[in-house]
């Protein structure tokens, strides 16, 4: 996956990214909202078969844009991870 980056300011962060979708977009928001920091977490996506979609990310800048979107990415891996070790527990394959 590659980000392109539109804007990097210290409380504000805003990419493109080609291969997400609406479901990874989706988690990703909804994992940035539960960052105290966070005063805008969205996305939008144009249309799903020719544009890439748009992730915005602002904070109160107490913290950088940039650290709270990786904070949410590693508590996504982290339930991602635990996830993955109790379905195998369940379902073997």
């Amino acid at each position: 996956m590659k980000l392109n980056i539109l804007e990097n300011k210290k409380n504000k962060l805003v990419f493109e990214s080609r291969g997400l979708g609406h479901t990874f977009c989706n988690v990703l928001k909804k994992e940035m909202w539960n960052d105290s920091h966070i005063k805008v977490a969205t996305y939008s996506i144009r249309h799903p078969l020719v544009s890439k979609p748009k992730m915005i990310i602002e904070t109160d800048g107490n913290e950088t844009a940039k650290n709270a979107l990786l904070a949410a990415v590693q508590r996504l891996k982290k339930v991602s991870e635990k996830f993955k070790k109790e379905f195998s527990k369940e379902v073997r394959i």
